[in-house]
């Protein structure tokens, strides 16, 4: 596939970077800002243009004749929508991302409709994190809560702690206890490496494992590994900027929340804006304020500002003085490290949000969600199996799939929204959605061609 990013920015750079290391992919950059564009170009075998991603001349001069997509992430609303409308109008490229964040545009579906601004999907990077964080935070002993099937079902992480009802015990030991065949530990890992999620798998304090339930179940599954059920209330986020100021609007209904933001006017202005969350100028790593406010009784404390060595050092502050749980917006590998080694609980990675919801237009065959894990390197996707005469998957019991080692599936639920108890012998029907666990990305394609 022939795909044209615009912008080379954290979320360009990344999205660049993801699909120019899959195979069958020619991957072109532009940006105006010729240093960036050599550090990816050194780094990562794709093509790059230096110049005005709005102008028809460089996107010509970018390929964008003959690409297949057109990826719009530059810092500038317009920008992006003038790309797409040039890609469309002078080159009828077929799909056209664009991030718009200001909701000045997206209130309005209507200038996307047919016949208007053509854009195919609109990307925001800041809705999708504060949905993500959202959802943890909404389930308390959850590290990662993912949707599939319009949220029908959803995958989560758990870290299994010492007191969890199925610590100590073989997975097969899940459906005897619960009583529940549809529930499913899809992915199960110790000390970074993967264990087949068979039935005499024993499970170990410290496991991080994947499991798959309806929404209504996964409170009381999370409890067969950690126990911790206590709902947040009392919840700092650090950061008032796109993110942070997001987040508190969504929390502050049923929460007590609280804002720090080091700016004077964008506190000034946030605090117009919310209605009851509590906004207070200052340093978010300053532990004189963090024990003013008793950071020792905040049940979530949440990073996000613009600087992952800023968030990581509040969170670290925050965690030392007390707070029972503390997340920071952290993209590096290496701070993903401090959460595996207990210094933070949980570290997001904005750009693998990101593209995790790109590669779902990039896939072959019908996938609809992507959701990528463990930095990266696991990966689960839904695909719609349909019925034609080369079908690989359709009228096929799931052992019969010839899926690669190191994959599974999951979850099936039917067109209808039933969710199906996932055995040997279930068989696949036309129009299910299937979801995949991915150990190994470098088997993706052959995935992709069982449900083409």
């Amino acid at each position: 596939m022939n795909i044209l990013i615009l912008g080379a920015g954290r979320v360009g750079s990344a999205s660049a970077v993801e699909l120019a290391s899959e195979q069958d992919n020619e991957v072109t950059v532009v940006d105006i800002d010729g240093e960036r564009l050599e550090k990816l170009s050194s780094k990562w075998d794709l093509r790059v243009i230096e110049g005005n991603a709005s102008h028809p001349n460089i996107l010509k001069s970018a390929g964008g004749e003959t690409a297949d997509m057109i990826i719009a992430v530059t810092s500038s609303d317009e920008v992006n929508m003038i790309s797409c409308q040039i890609a469309s109008t002078l080159f009828n490229t077929q799909t056209k991302i664009a991030r718009i964040r200001q909701a000045e545009y997206t209130k309005h579906s209507e200038l996307f409709s047919e016949g208007n601004i053509p854009v195919d999907f609109i990307l925001s990077p800041e809705e999708l994190v504060t949905n993500y964080i959202s959802e943890v935070i909404e389930h308390p002993g959850a590290f990662q809560v993912l949707n599939f099937a319009d949220g029908k079902i959803k995958m989560v992480g758990v870290k299994t702690k010492q007191h969890g009802f199925l610590v100590d015990q073989p997975i097969s030991h899940l459906h005897n206890h619960l009583g529940n065949e549809k529930v499913r530990i899809a992915a199960l890992y110790r000390d970074g490496e993967m264990i087949s999620p068979k039935g005499d798998a024993l499970i170990k304090e410290g496991d991080e494992v994947y499991f798959i339930a309806a929404p209504g179940e996964i409170d009381n599954m999370i409890t067969e590994f950690n126990q911790d059920q206590e709902k947040a209330r009392n919840i700092t986020i650090a950061g008032g900027g796109r993110v942070g100021f997001k987040l508190a609007a969504y929390l502050e209904n049923d929460n007590h929340v609280k804002i720090i933001e080091k700016d004077t006017e964008r506190a000034k202005h946030i605090a117009e804006k919310l209605q009851s969350a509590v906004v207070l100028k200052g340093d978010s790593a300053d532990d004189a304020l963090l024990k003013e406010e008793n950071i020792e009784n905040n049940d979530v404390f949440i990073a996000t500002t613009n600087s992952e060595e800023a968030n990581i050092l509040s969170a670290m502050v925050a965690k030392k003085m007390g707070a029972k749980k503390v997340m920071a917006i952290a993209n590096k590998d290496s701070y993903s490290d401090l959460a595996e080694a207990g210094t933070i609980d949980i570290s997001i990675s904005a750009e693998q949000i990101t593209t995790s919801a790109l590669l779902s237009h990039v896939r072959k065959g019908d996938v609809v969600t992507v959701h990528k894990l463990k930095r990266g390197d696991a990966e689960a996707l839904e695909a719609v199996a349909h019925a034609h005469d080369q079908s690989n998957a359709v009228g096929k019991k799931v052992e019969e799939i010839n899926l690669p080692e190191g994959s599974f599936i999951t979850a099936i639920v039917s067109h209808e929204g039933e969710i199906k108890a996932v055995h040997r012998s279930t068989l696949i029907d036309a129009d299910d959605h299937v979801v995949v666990f991915i150990d190994n990305r470098d088997t993706i394609g052959e995935i992709e061609t069982i449900f083409a």
